[in-house]
């Protein structure tokens, strides 16, 4: 999407302070807290296939109009629109892709595939970057705007041809949401892997900033897409290594077609117990890069940034082996609505001090994640019992 790169930098150029760019986040996030679980159970009862379709077509809205009348509050009415497509996403991707893998008898292969999706998700930063730079130089914002608009077409047309695994008998809507709150409450292992998965999900809003990070570093503004690019690759380094990592740890005993296999203490278990210091590690680098103030602390994002996206991608592993009721959009969801509360420090906390009371929020999340002992909770390796 060419316009990522440079939307906060559109807002900026646009006249908006950097308090008006933070309350448009936050409308942002506002929005998905109040769609995201609805919308959750509208893709576990419906069609999660529809679902990514449809969030295609409104982003594409969003940014046409962002493109045709910008403002304050044209930027405010997109980001509705965007808030509402990344609603019907969110759970929704993450559940057609596990049930996908069950069907198959593969779902032991889940935090696989999730890390190479989001590691690929990661990459295509980089020609989008390179595109940014292109569009912007030759027409400017208008000329990104209506691209990016056109793309999100393209993707909701290419999200129709995905394969979606049959639901079998749908509850309703309302009894839908009920089973996946009532999971996400109820179930002690689904809580404690919820409200890390929300936590974590959450310090990402951190990438907002990147864009104007870069530009008060220094880095003229038509050279900020590429300048930021290391910290997309990054990012897609540490989320393809969680995934290998959590495959390389799988138990050597086969699981029953279609059930999560939980991983064996000698691979991946060792690597979970380093998920508080490894986001404290990336809260440090971080923080570092932000008293430089210098355009090689982008480096140094770069890296805690990998480290963080590795461990967003085992968090985002374990809930999804932990969950096991039919409203597995909606149980997600559940945590993306925890992410998008968590967002909110994250915008209120760079206003305060940018990235050094970002880091620190960063640093004090690992140490209570390490404290509370809820870094990232074992699925329960008890076998069913027979009918």
């Amino acid at each position: 999407m060419p316009v990522y790169p440079l939307y906060a930098l559109l807002f900026a150029d646009t006249g908006m302070s950097d308090g008006q760019i933070s309350l448009l986040f936050a409308v942002w996030s506002t929005v998905a807290v109040v769609a995201e679980v609805p919308f959750g159970a509208l893709a576990d009862r419906f069609s999660r296939r529809g679902a990514l379709v449809t969030a295609g077509v409104l982003q594409a809205c969003g940014y046409a109009l962002w493109t045709a009348v910008p403002g304050f509050w044209t930027f405010a009415a997109g980001f509705v629109l965007w808030g509402l497509g990344g609603a019907l996403v969110s759970g929704a991707l993450e559940a057609l892709l596990h049930d996908g893998l069950a069907a198959v008898g593969a779902a032991d292969s889940f935090g696989l595939v999730l890390g190479r999706v989001t590691a690929a998700g990661l990459l295509a930063q980089i020609p989008a970057a390179l595109a940014a730079t292109v569009l912007f130089a030759s027409g400017g914002y208008p000329l990104v705007g209506w691209v990016s608009a056109a793309t999100c077409l393209a993707a909701a047309l290419l999200a129709s041809r995905l394969p979606e695994t049959p639901q079998g008998e749908p509850e309703s809507w309302l009894g839908t949401l009920r089973s996946g709150l009532a999971e996400s409450s109820a179930v002690p292992a689904v809580r404690r892997a919820v409200i890390a998965v929300a936590v974590l999900t959450g310090i990402d809003a951190l990438e907002e900033y990147f864009p104007l990070m870069a530009q008060d570093w220094h880095v003229p503004t038509a050279l900020v897409p590429i300048a930021v690019l290391a910290i997309p690759l990054a990012g897609a380094a540490g989320a393809a290594l969680a995934g290998t990592a959590g495959a390389t740890g799988r138990a050597g005993a086969a699981s029953p077609a279609g059930a999560a296999s939980a991983p064996s203490a000698a691979g991946a278990s060792g690597f979970r117990r380093r998920i508080a210091p490894l986001l404290a590690l990336s809260a440090l680098l971080l923080a570092l890069a932000g008293f430089l103030r210098h355009p090689a602390g982008l480096a140094l994002v770069a890296v805690s940034y990998g480290l963080y996206r590795l461990v967003l991608v085992v968090a985002e592993t374990r809930l999804q082996q932990h969950i096991t009721g039919p409203a597995r959009a909606t149980v997600t969801s559940v945590a993306g609505l925890g992410s998008e509360v968590a967002a909110y420090a994250v915008y209120a906390t760079w206003t305060l001090g940018e990235v050094p009371a970002v880091a620190a929020g960063v640093l004090l999340t690992a140490l209570l994640l390490a404290r509370s002992g809820a870094k990232v909770p074992e699925p329960d390796r008890t076998p069913a019992s027979p009918p």
